[in-house]
């Protein structure tokens, strides 16, 4: 399950993309119009500003941007940004490997087999999922 903060991040980073035009736009904009707390979604900008998935112009027409296209921001960044690992056991991820205590014989574990078909085929849908899929998606549901 996604935590509050990445379902937010994730709302603020379509919204952003929602508004390409617009941008910069304020995090207090984007907090009142997503119902997003604004101190909380400060923390998630300056992360996503730390990860460059954003970027930010000070000032009083500042806000935040998309760092890059809507094609090249995709959900794996943000949950993994977020959340950590998106296997579901620590061996059977690449960036947060661990062994698991209990396994006597890791390559020959059907359990972690089955986590890394899970884990990869997850990975997979989130690349596919970028902020411009999902706002072919939006449109699509709206027609």
């Amino acid at each position: 399950m996604l935590s509050k903060k990445t379902k937010y991040a994730i709302n603020a980073l379509v919204y952003l993309a929602r508004h390409a035009d617009e941008q910069p736009i304020p995090v207090s904009r984007i907090a009142e119009e997503r119902k997003i707390p604004l101190k909380f979604l400060e923390s998630i900008f300056s992360e996503l500003k730390n990860a460059r998935i954003v970027k930010s112009k000070k000032g009083k027409y500042g806000g935040y941007s998309l760092n890059g296209g809507t094609d090249d921001i995709d959900l794996a960044q943000v949950v993994r940004l977020f959340d950590g690992a998106i296997a579901l056991l620590p061996c059977a991820t690449h960036d947060y490997y661990e062994p698991c205590e209990e396994c006597l014989d890791e390559t020959a574990c059907g359990i972690r087999k089955v986590a890394l078909e899970i884990r990869n085929a997850t990975v997979a849908s989130l690349k596919e999922a970028t902020l411009a899929n999902i706002l072919a998606r939006e449109q699509n549901l709206t027609r």
